[in-house]
């Protein structure tokens, strides 16, 4: 049985905050895939990048929603229910 989302009411409209992962940005490396918060707009890198910092920002802030900004993705993702939105 697929789970269903129970954070929708926390999307905003973002923009996303950089062109690139915040964090990755600001100590000079590389990321393989872009997520962008959908409560903040925040920009991490995906958990198949070293610093997996999209991860991170769900996990300091506690914001559930995002979304995959890669090249022709427009998937969402819940953490707390893993699930696809």
């Amino acid at each position: 049985m697929k789970t269903a989302c129970t954070h929708l009411n926390l999307i905003q409209k973002v923009l996303p905050a950089t062109a690139g992962c915040a964090e990755c940005l600001a100590l000079g490396t590389q990321w393989v895939e872009l997520r962008m918060c959908l409560v903040c707009g925040h920009v991490g890198c995906c958990d198949g990048s070293p610093g997996k910092h999209a991860t991170a920002h769900y996990q300091t802030t506690g914001h559930p929603v995002m979304q995959s900004i890669g090249s022709g993705e427009d998937w969402r993702w819940c953490y707390i229910d893993k699930t696809y939105i």
